[in-house]
């Protein structure tokens, strides 16, 4: 959870009351890294941030991705700012010896520069002006038909997440999702970011995930992400 320690407040001059829940990208040599995009105030009030200013951090909160079992191989498949965690994740799977393929989407071209962050990933534009022309999704159904010994590890935008749960239900394909929801506290106390599960209950995104498996959600889980 990250904040700008100044300019306290909710008017257009000051920074929001409320953190915004921020994937790590890399972590090490006492540095910690990550990627914005802005989306809003909040985000805004980030960026502007520059050597020597101060920010408020809580963290490292939640549940992350777990390695895959057996001779399964990871397919990584992530979407916009989404990338981020996935990052990270494609680095400690490597320094694992895991298998893997990386596949990303994003609207254009400008977008796709932060493809960068991972070695190797095939990517998708909107678009059409940067390698696959259509969905990322469209990508992971290829490479699912082409080998289905893998687990999927997926971060991005909501409607891509749910496409992604439907195809690992059908397939059978195991999948983890990395929730994107708002949060005001990240450590289950504002029941803020609750996400519909298959028997009709609702877990904290925050505390219960972010990192999520696809056979647990809802099939309408998606319709509550609209609802906040």
């Amino acid at each position: 959870m990250l904040t700008s320690s100044v300019r306290w407040g909710g008017g257009s001059d000051e920074r929001p009351y409320l953190p915004r829940a921020i994937s790590v990208l890399a972590a090490g040599d006492g540095q910690l890294s990550f990627v914005l995009e802005v989306v809003g105030p909040g985000t805004e009030r980030l960026v502007e941030l520059g050597a020597g200013d101060r920010l408020r951090l809580l963290g490292p909160l939640g549940k992350g991705f777990t390695a895959p079992d057996g001779d399964r191989r990871a397919v990584i498949c992530g979407g916009g700012i989404g990338i981020a965690p996935l990052a990270m994740l494609q680095h400690q799977l490597l320094a694992q010896e895991v298998e893997l393929v990386a596949l990303l989407g994003f609207r254009d071209g400008a977008h796709a520069a932060g493809a960068k962050l991972l070695a190797g990933a095939q990517i998708a534009t909107d678009d059409g002006s940067v390698g696959h022309r259509g969905l990322v999704t469209e990508l992971l159904l290829a490479e699912l038909d082409r080998d289905a010994r893998a687990v999927i590890y997926s971060c991005g935008p909501p409607q891509m997440l749910e496409a992604v749960r439907a195809i690992s239900v059908a397939s059978g394909v195991p999948a983890q999702l990395a929730l994107e929801a708002p949060m005001a506290c990240g450590y289950g106390a504002c029941f803020g970011c609750v996400v519909k599960i298959n028997d009709g209950s609702f877990r904290r995104t925050c505390l219960d995930g972010p990192v999520v498996s696809a056979d647990q959600l809802a099939t309408d889980w998606l319709l509550g992400e609209g609802q906040r």
